[in-house]
């Protein structure tokens, strides 16, 4: 907001004299100018502040789902480091479930995950990027032993592997299995998505990933779909913040990287 310049009157001194045709400082005018000087002064860095901020100076702290950072997030990334190579860019892969915790204390700047973990309370500030189908996959030899995870009430002797059980693609795959009364030999826990493919490449097991993490070893033949109830499931990818946390540039930047390329 706008100030009106403060008046003689207020400050209760003459601060100017006419002398002939001349205006002059009074001898209180001349005590006032340090006061002046510090006013300047502080308007001068209050831009170079606002010149800092415009080069996306700065430290920010993103949290973000392995798969999102691994398959989507790096030409997004890759932008921001080239429009912000003075910020300091602090990763962290997490889980969905502790990205939104974590927003809500306050810790992260940023979380990049998929809304489907719930309790996205008023306390987020959620920006939608998008929506991806997820598919169960195997090796071509294990779809040609057990193709059918369609038909209810079967037992299949087949290891199903996957993350930890808060992660989205687990519950949303064994709620389908509860649902159908299906039953698999056992399920093996491995946090990396690279490898977890690797080993269902190799015969070991069957996994069920969004398809955008895939993509490369369907094109090959290396990995293949097998047939669900679930061929129309899509989960959404969200980028959020706290209500309260100042949207800084480098915020900014990032919420609108994601939201052209994811």
């Amino acid at each position: 907001m706008k100030s009106n310049p403060i008046s003689e009157q207020e400050l209760s001194a003459k601060l100017f004299e006419k002398i002939g045709r001349k205006m002059v400082l009074t001898k209180a005018g001349e005590q006032l100018i340090p006061y002046v000087s510090d006013v300047l002064n502080s308007v001068e860095r209050m831009h170079y502040f606002e010149s800092d901020l415009s080069a996306y100076q700065g430290a920010i702290h993103i949290g973000v789902g392995e798969t999102l950072l691994c398959y989507k997030l790096p030409p997004a990334l890759k932008e921001f480091c080239k429009r912000a190579p003075k910020a300091r860019l602090f990763l962290h892969s997490m889980n969905c479930y502790d990205i939104r915790n974590e927003l809500l204390k306050g810790t992260l700047d940023l979380g990049v995950f998929y809304e489907e973990i719930g309790g996205l309370s008023s306390n987020l500030a959620i920006h939608p990027l998008n929506s991806y189908p997820v598919i169960l996959v195997a090796s071509p030899d294990i779809k040609a032993q057990y193709p059918d995870f369609t038909t209810p009430n079967q037992q299949i002797p087949v290891p199903f592997i996957i993350n930890e059980p808060t992660c989205i693609f687990r519950q949303i795959f064994e709620q389908y299995l509860r649902e159908k009364s299906i039953v698999l030999d056992h399920t093996i826990e491995l946090w990396s998505i690279p490898t977890i493919k690797n080993l269902v490449q190799n015969d070991v097991e069957i996994t069920f990933l969004p398809r955008f993490s895939v993509e490369k070893e369907l094109a090959s033949g290396s990995l293949v779909e097998i047939p669900t109830d679930m061929s129309n499931t899509c989960i959404t990818a969200v980028c959020g913040s706290h209500v309260n946390k100042w949207q800084s540039p480098l915020m900014k930047l990032f919420v609108d990287l994601c939201n052209t390329i994811i």
